[in-house]
């Protein structure tokens, strides 16, 4: 080997701490055993057959999507728009040298409301939901857990690897190929060298091949992978780092979910001074979050220990914990039309 390349060998690499996303079977993982393994102490997760129940999981193709939204035009990315035929073509074309475009920002309640009849009832796993709560802060409610379309095809990734907003969990659904995913957790982030002006991003791109010369502790973060196949969900929990790569045509559906484990860091992201800046506005503000989060907690203790009861029911309206209490088809009547999420 030349000295260039014994140099190249040193400078761009992974870390050499790697460890396997566990991985669950849906049939030995009931909900609660779920909540406590792995959402309350912040730990992903895949789990395999989560979403048997959704037709999307036999009809969802690319040619599924050119067909039926072929004409559509559609935000791929915060910069790029094009027509739903064009992307599946591109995604089709898509090499891991060439990677094509990668669909993610487009919100199905808002963008293609007749495909939530595919996706109900509604992933077991993909609860609680306090974002669909009427007692969210209104610019907070989101009525279908924020569900996300992502499409790309092989190569094809998120452009900058990140932690969601708002410090809420992530879970993904895969459809149809495969999609592997990379993690961080949130104790190794002064390792990710997270942007000055952008604390959720990573300056990072390709955590598969880092410039340890420009990065260089990097090299002491765990690198947590796993894969994703048709019928897996993977939880990303809060505040986790990730990147994905489509490692063929992929399909897949995101959603978010807000819990009493991850409430502080929502109502802290909430209260940031560089956004409130008058004391007493963000003093109140986190007295109204933190009394807010108390009150679900009850809601959802409530649901727990009386889980059939009129009382439990009632309450799922401020915080559904349970997927029967949710039924997609009464959340989006054929006469609604959607309306734009902030």
């Amino acid at each position: 080997m030349s000295t260039t390349a014994v140099m190249n060998a040193s400078v761009v690499s992974a870390p050499s701490n790697f460890r396997a996303i566990e991985r669950r079977s849906a049939a030995d993982l009931p909900y609660e055993l779920f909540l406590k393994q792995y959402l309350e102490p912040n730990r992903p997760v895949i789990v395999s057959d989560a979403a048997p129940q959704w037709n999307a999981m036999r009809a969802w193709t690319p040619d599924f999507f050119k067909r039926r939204y072929g004409a559509q035009v559609v935000n791929v990315s915060y910069e790029t728009k094009m027509a739903m035929s064009d992307l599946i073509d591109a995604v089709m074309a898509s090499t891991p040298e060439k990677p094509g475009p990668y669909l993610h920002k487009v919100i199905i309640y808002r963008d293609m409301p007749e495909l939530l009849t595919d996706l109900s009832p509604d992933n077991t796993y993909a609860f609680p939901r306090r974002y669909a709560g009427s007692l969210m802060p209104e610019r907070f409610q989101r009525p279908d857990g924020f569900l996300k379309l992502l499409i790309g095809g092989a190569g094809g990734k998120f452009p900058l690897m990140h932690y969601d907003t708002d410090n809420s969990h992530a879970m993904i659904t895969e459809i149809y190929g495969d999609k592997e995913f990379i993690l961080f957790s949130p104790e190794d982030t002064r390792y990710v060298y997270p942007y000055p002006n952008s604390s959720h991003t990573s300056q990072i791109e390709n955590p598969d091949s880092a410039d340890l010369t420009k990065f260089p502790l990097f090299a002491k973060a765990t690198l947590y992978r796993g894969t994703v196949h048709p019928g897996d969900s993977i939880l990303i929990p809060s505040a986790w780092w990730h990147a994905a790569r489509a490692l063929n045509p992929s399909i897949s559906v995101c959603t978010n979910m807000m819990y009493q484990s991850n409430w502080p860091g929502f109502v802290n992201e909430g209260c940031d001074p560089t956004i409130i800046r008058n004391p007493l506005n963000r003093m109140a503000k986190r007295g109204y979050l933190n009394a807010l989060g108390v009150a679900l907690s009850m809601c959802e203790s409530v649901q727990r220990a009386l889980p059939d009861s009129g009382l439990s029911r009632r309450l799922a309206g401020f915080a559904p914990l349970y997927r029967q209490q949710l039924p997609t088809e009464v959340r989006y009547p054929k006469n609604r039309q959607p309306t734009a999420i902030g």
